[in-house]
């Protein structure tokens, strides 16, 4: 049963796909004698610019550090509240956190993305609200339209969370182009992921990116003139070059097979008890996951069915942020409750989706899935 388990992530194949790349990526590094802040961390961060159409490309040591960084470099100062997801990893609020801000909670839409009617109200009755940490979860994107009337009616200043949703659009928009700066993560299991981890914040605006640069090392503005507490989270050149080398190329035809397969399961996918998601458009989104639903009861009976298929699940996430035990003694708000959030992290489960599974192993997570006994 082992050899034949469908896998949430086959990195293993991703290593066949990729590994001569990697490996030449690996000995232009060695060879140039320059491992942090070199020639490839610059080349990467202009083909990442370019690729998700903004100015500048600042890479950090991690996801949860752009984040960070990016609302530092804003300006977001201590005490300020932002307002967030309670349905997302926990590095989205663990940067605000860290950047010793105020999280403020509204509830999700059906999606699991957050409800921009509830964000409205929230800023209109609470005017201290000045900054936003959307997330655009699932590799779905949010309503870029309206988080842009948002951003402009209440003067926010906005870090998108693109970790999960590079290259996702919403009207013909990327996201990504909303916020005064965005966050990116290179986490291995994401759409975009290095061999260990990475994150870049991106920018239009040239001083913002010159206050990350700062802030990701040490906040240096030159060589031992430290202008600010800054951070130890560079990009070391090794993932730069294979992420510029080896991945990046590869993205618009991983993200076309994400596309591909996340299809097959919609049309293909028909139970009483799984909701499946329910995007205008498969194409929006790049399905970083497959997110469905069953009944919060009957959650652990899918699981173990699907296991005992052969096939591997996940779920994302079992416990809402405000609900974590690290936040006991922290300041955060929570607007109103939240009843969509509470029934995703109670009934979601995650279908495997990635680049490398085959149209065999497509069909068998269908079958899989269609089979589950009905209560």
């Amino acid at each position: 049963m082992a050899e034949s388990q469908i896998l949430l992530n086959d990195f293993k194949r991703l290593w066949a796909n990729t590994g001569e790349s990697v490996l030449e990526a690996v000995r232009r590094v060695g060879e140039s004698g320059w491992y942090v802040l070199g020639r490839e961390v610059a080349g990467f961060e202009r083909s990442l610019a370019a690729r998700v159409g903004r100015a500048h490309a600042i890479g950090c040591a991690s996801g949860l550090d752009a984040i960070e960084i990016g609302l530092r470099a804003c300006g977001v100062k201590p005490g300020t509240k932002v307002l967030t997801t309670p349905l997302s990893a926990f590095a989205t609020t663990l940067a605000i956190l860290r950047a010793r801000a105020v999280p403020v909670f509204v509830d999700v839409d059906e999606h699991g993305l957050l409800d921009l009617d509830l964000c409205r109200t929230a800023l209109a009755s609470d005017r201290a609200i000045s900054a936003m940490v959307p997330v655009h979860l699932y590799g779905h994107a949010l309503d870029l339209q309206g988080l842009t009337e948002l951003r402009d009616r209440f003067e926010l200043t906005v870090v998108e969370d693109c970790a999960q949703a590079i290259g996702a659009v919403h009207s013909g928009r990327q996201v990504g182009s909303v916020g005064q700066a965005t966050a990116l993560s290179f986490y291995p299991t994401k759409n975009l992921g290095a061999l260990g981890d990475g994150g870049a914040v991106t920018t239009d605006d040239a001083g913002l990116a010159g206050r990350c640069r700062s802030l990701r090392d040490y906040g240096q503005s030159q060589r031992y003139l430290h202008d600010e507490l800054g951070m130890n989270s560079r990009l070391d050149e090794l993932h730069a070059a294979i992420l510029d080398h080896a991945f990046l190329p590869r993205l618009a035809a991983w993200t076309a097979r994400r596309r591909e397969v996340a299809q097959a399961y919609l049309s293909r996918i028909r139970h009483p008890e799984v909701r499946l998601p329910t995007l205008a458009s498969a194409e929006t989104s790049v399905w970083h996951l497959f997110p469905v639903c069953v009944p919060a009861h009957r959650r652990t009976s899918f699981i173990e069915h699907m296991r005992a298929a052969g096939v591997l699940t996940a779920i994302h996430y079992p416990r809402l942020i405000p609900d974590q035990p690290a936040l006991r003694g922290q300041a955060f708000e929570v607007r109103a409750p939240l009843p969509r959030a509470t029934a995703l992290a109670a009934g979601e489960v995650s279908l495997p989706i990635h680049p490398f599974l085959t149209d065999d192993e497509v069909s068998r997570v269908v079958a899989a899935v269609c089979t589950w006994p009905a209560a």
